[in-house]
């Protein structure tokens, strides 16, 4: 079951990243809803390999299959399937090494759990896993923004010391990301980022950092408490991610610097109660001065932006002569051959905003089944 993901909108990936390819399944998805290929690919392409020189070389065209689930243009309420086949997975790269283990990486966990493994790219561990979750993660959003009006942007917050502080100042739309290759808002930190990926891949060597995210436009009520709540969830999918090592929501760690009086989110009545679509919910329709809580309070949304911050560690597999042991448990050097990525960063923006996006479209529907009524209340005012 480790491959299978969510309550309602559930997902599961399949494939290795040197196999015929990689896939999801996504059950859950109600009927009727306009499935945009283009814009599953658009997603895909954000993801893929070989965009420029501070990601992998690998060359992928990630084109997605749409195998079953949808017909002319629509969901059918059944499970859609999806796939994108491998096309530049040179195995024999990985062929002087395929008997040791790479420092930090799975080969020897998966070893050690399974008794067998493939000794080529980094199989299930391998980032090529996302594409499913990508592409799952395409569809939540398309029903997210046309239902809800959620929008989620993710960005490059930081790469190793050199941080753009764009927390304090979250970019207001996806191109302000893209604006450069390594997908922070800030010009001048972007600058300075690129110089270290840059300097890392001299060195072959690597470099991690962190990812901002933040969802506007969520509905308060998502999430539920206790073992559920909505930022565990998150916390969950992102620590999912391939090199993903830390997660903080709201202020994070930060937050334990202050006093209960500085931490506290005041509320306050909402600015434009006509206009908010929260109106007419059983609570009444407020903000919060402050939002050091992240937009989530018990588990569940308050209705203020969602945001939290994503720690990545440098890729594990670089080009250096390493010390480790092979599977007969001899010490050895190892000198990695292969393509990979220098700094993981640019290319898990996309990955972060799937998962959220899939944690949100499952808290959505599971709200929407156990109290129909909010979801009657939200649909009138949304209409309003």
């Amino acid at each position: 079951m480790s491959s299978i993901s969510g309550t309602l909108f559930r997902v599961s990936t399949f494939g290795e990243s040197h196999g015929p390819g990689v896939g999801v399944v996504l059950d859950g998805c109600p009927a009727g809803i306009s499935i945009n290929q283009e814009e599953l690919q658009a997603e895909l392409n954000r993801r893929k390999p070989g965009q420029s020189h501070l990601t992998t070389p690998r060359q992928e065209p990630d084109t997605i299959e749409i195998l079953s689930g949808v017909f002319e243009g629509k969901s059918l309420g059944t499970p859609i399937a999806m796939m994108v086949r491998n096309v530049d997975n040179r195995s024999k790269d990985y062929q002087s090494f395929s008997q040791i283990y790479r420092p930090s990486h799975a080969d020897f966990t998966y070893h050690a759990k399974y008794g067998h493994r493939t000794p080529h790219g980094g199989g299930r561990a391998s980032v090529r896993e996302t594409i499913g979750r990508v592409a799952a993660g395409a569809i939540a959003k398309q029903i997210l923004r046309e239902e809800l009006g959620i929008e989620t942007i993710a960005w490059v917050e930081s790469v190793g010391v050199i941080d753009s502080q764009s927390l304090k100042n979250p970019p207001q739309t996806r191109d302000q990301v893209d604006s450069n290759l390594i997908r922070c808002p800030n010009e001048i930190a972007a600058k300075k980022m690129i110089a270290l990926v840059e300097e890392a891949r001299s060195k072959k060597d690597s470099v991690g950092g962190t990812i901002g995210v933040i969802v506007r436009g969520v509905p308060p009520g998502l999430g539920d408490p206790v073992f559920d709540k909505l930022e565990a969830d998150f916390a969950k999918a992102s620590l999912s991610i391939p090199a993903c090592k830390g997660f903080e929501s709201g202020s994070g760690f930060e937050g334990t610097r202050l006093f209960g009086s500085q931490h506290n989110d005041e509320f306050i009545p909402a600015k434009a109660q006509k206009q908010n679509p929260t109106a007419g919910l059983p609570a009444p329709s407020v903000e919060t001065r402050t939002n050091l809580s992240g937009g989530i309070q018990g588990g569940i949304s308050n209705g203020m932006p969602i945001i939290c911050r994503l720690a990545f560690k440098p890729t594990a597999t670089i080009s250096q002569a390493q010390t480790s042991v092979n599977e007969k448990g001899e010490s050895v050097t190892l000198e990695a051959k292969g393509r990979h990525d220098p700094c993981v960063l640019p290319r898990a923006v996309p990955i972060v905003e799937a998962v959220f996006n899939l944690v949100l479209m499952d808290a959505y529907l599971r709200q929407r089944g156990a109290m129909p009524e909010w979801w009657l209340r939200y649909k009138r005012n949304r209409e309003v």
